[in-house]
């Protein structure tokens, strides 16, 4: 329904700040287009793409491609969609864009917007592996329906340290959280040895900020927090 994933586009006032912090934590520049006329870049860790829009808006959102999207728009109409933009055209960058029922932005894009980088998923950041983007989500059971009419699968996991549903495609994993536990949306990476991760994340002067989630606090867990807001949760997959 949507196409496959292509970034998690993120909002930064200062690019050249964005761009040499995930340098320091090992992710890889990608080769972009000109589909933007604001300054734009791509970072990956070769699992999940990062978009540095140095533009106006404060909003992160879920960018997928789609081709031929004026094709594939009644299908979406059906959907009962309230669009929050359509900019489609013969002669501009086609793209649609609305919200989920917990307000997150869901952008659809017709062509790439970079070039696929050369690296390999198991090649990680100083992050360790990537897990999924954490959505807060008041109420849970209407986002779960939600992402699965998009063609999500929804799985239910309530039983962890930190409860949630996770949304998986086979191009991104979207987790549904309580607000008390996410308030924002959050990358969330499985560190492995979180400690040895924090040190080495020092080394490179990067140092823990942000609250980590109330269960998580009496375990191995870290929030670490980009130039431009984006939290980053340090864990180990277990404990999610």
């Amino acid at each position: 329904m949507l196409g496959r994933f292509l970034e998690y586009s993120i909002v930064t006032p200062d690019i050249r700040a964005s761009l040499e912090f995930y340098a320091e934590l090992g992710f890889s520049q990608a080769q972009v287009g000109e589909a933007w006329p604001h300054p734009y870049a791509v970072v990956t860790d070769g699992r999940i793409c990062l978009g540095l829009h140095q533009a106006s808006g404060t909003a992160p959102s879920m960018t997928f491609v789609k081709p031929d999207l004026l094709g594939h728009l009644s299908a979406l109409e059906k959907l009962d969609l309230n669009f929050e933009f359509r900019r489609l055209g013969n002669d501009v960058f086609n793209e649609l864009g609305w919200l989920d029922p917990s307000g997150h932005l869901l952008r659809l894009v017709e062509a790439r917007t970079f070039s696929p980088a050369k690296r390999l998923g198991t090649d990680t950041s100083l992050c360790g592996y990537f897990l999924e983007i954490g959505l807060p989500a008041p109420q849970r059971a209407l986002a779960k329906d939600f992402w699965e009419k998009l063609g999500f699968v929804g799985i239910d996991e309530l039983d962890g340290r930190l409860p949630h549903v996770s949304c998986t495609s086979d191009s991104v994993t979207i987790g549904l959280y309580e607000p008390a536990h996410l308030h924002r949306p959050t990358l969330l990476f499985d560190a492995g040895d979180v400690d040895g991760t924090l040190a080495r994340l020092a080394e490179a002067g990067i140092l823990p900020a942000g609250q980590v989630p109330p269960p998580l606090r009496q375990l191995p867990a870290a929030m670490i927090t980009a130039p431009e807001g984006t939290p980053i949760l340090l864990l180990t997959e277990s404990a999610a």
